[in-house]
């Protein structure tokens, strides 16, 4: 595992840089309505989720019910099934590792495992680093929003600059665009025809299913 961790560090580092700013927007506006960082570190630590933690502070807000709570984390992390999908023949035999590889399985952290030649260990040591990342990021953003007069207006957009941030560098590494294409036109359609509260879900299966076509059929090349 040793030979491994240069190389996960240095991959990881474009996404230490949008994860600790990230993390500390979730960190100011946990306390900004009142929060402390006990809390804040602990969701961090054991929740995980990057956009459902921001959703959550407005379900805390908002007294909402566990039922609802549960079905937001549900939709807002519904392509989280399919990212595991993908990673069941990878992930198969990983022992002690296996647990925490499918729960630190992230947008971010699944745009650089999901390569075939991505090791066992690269793949634990990158949903590691990528973790410390966004939990570093969560501490000093709650400790900082305790003690500093902090306007949150718009911190919430950070996470989707770093989703395009993500986007535009896979663009740029990569030759074969149609996998990219095909995710951005198969959910601006379902936006259109679903709306903007029922559009993810049929774009992730619609995405699902067309990637899975176009594997096929280059397998068969």
């Amino acid at each position: 595992m040793k030979k491994y961790i240069k190389k996960a560090f240095a991959d990881t580092v474009p996404v230490m840089t949008g994860y600790v700013v990230l993390g500390m927007g979730f960190g100011v506006i946990m306390s900004a309505n009142g929060y402390g960082p006990l809390l804040s570190l602990a969701m961090s630590l054991l929740v995980y989720a990057g956009s459902m933690q921001y959703a959550a502070v407005g379900l805390f807000t908002g007294g909402a019910s566990l039922v609802t709570a549960a079905l937001t984390a549900l939709a807002v992390n519904a392509r989280h099934l399919f990212y595991g999908i993908s990673m069941t023949e990878k992930y198969r035999g990983t022992g002690w590792k296996k647990p925490y590889l499918i729960f630190g399985l992230t947008d971010e952290t699944y745009s650089l495992v999901c390569r075939e030649e991505a090791d066992t260990d690269y793949c634990f040591l990158v949903t590691l680093f990528d973790h410390i990342w966004w939990v570093s990021g969560t501490l000093i953003g709650a400790l900082l929003g305790r003690g500093l007069p902090i306007n949150t207006e718009g911190i919430d957009f950070a996470l989707t600059a770093l989703f395009l941030t993500i986007f535009t560098d896979q663009w740029m590494k990569k030759k074969d665009h149609v996998p990219a294409i095909s995710g951005v036109v198969i959910s601006v359609l379902c936006l259109l025809l679903f709306g903007p509260d029922r559009f993810l879900i049929p774009s992730m299966i619609g995405i699902t299913a067309v990637l899975l076509l176009y594997m096929r059929k280059e397998k068969t090349v």
